[in-house]
């Protein structure tokens, strides 16, 4: 790895984005270093001088784009703010601010969701279970659950946010250029949905 950071960013970049929109597009196994290579503009040669394998690029670029997210979320995110539906409207709109500096990352974490290669999903598995920790940092420390109607199921209410997600995702990346603006109001509508049906009547 310390050959490939030695690069340029613009270099870095160049290569990050090429292997992005190739496992983006075609999954794990069907990718292959000559296919990122081509697009990268370099050798086959140099995917594997600067990352060893096809899977320890792969799982570099987990880490990469989880670590850029949280990174931008932890550093723009309101705590203040207590309002659970908000919670999320926000650390969605820090998210797509950073998928837009890469565009291919949507598709290539869509489907590093979805991946079932054995070679990978349990890295992938170990990886998602990391990062549980930040993700209730966001959406369950010091929120105001008082604004909810007593019978509803948080724990839920979280599994269809999150399936809900990942849908719009799923949706969005096999249109192949995504109108981020699109997505984020879409998302948001079935937000304030949820909110509207959930919350108390004097917090809707």
């Amino acid at each position: 790895m310390d050959k490939f950071l030695n690069l340029t960013i613009e270099k870095q970049n160049s290569i990050i984005d090429a292997a992005l929109k190739a496992f983006g597009k075609n999954g794990y196994k069907k990718t292959s270093a000559s296919d990122i290579a081509a697009a990268a503009g370099i050798s086959k040669a140099m995917i594997f001088h600067y990352f060893g394998t096809k899977k320890a690029l792969y799982l570099y670029l987990i880490n990469l784009s989880g670590s850029l997210i949280m990174k931008e979320i932890d550093d723009k995110f309101d705590y203040g703010v207590t309002d659970f539906f908000e919670r999320i409207k926000i650390s969605s709109s820090i998210k797509i601010a950073v998928l837009k500096q890469h565009p291919p990352m949507m598709s290539f974490l869509t489907g590093v969701y979805f991946e079932e290669d054995e070679e990978v999903k349990g890295d992938i598995k170990k990886i998602i279970v990391g990062s549980e920790g930040f993700k209730n940092k966001i959406i369950k420390e010091d929120i105001d659950y008082s604004k909810f109607k007593e019978d509803v199921d948080i724990k839920l209410l979280v599994k269809m946010i999150y399936w809900l997600a990942d849908g719009y995702a799923k949706q969005f990346s096999e249109q192949g250029e995504i109108d981020y603006e699109s997505l984020y109001n879409e998302f948001s509508d079935c937000l304030n949905l949820l909110k509207n049906n959930l919350y108390k009547e004097k917090y809707k």
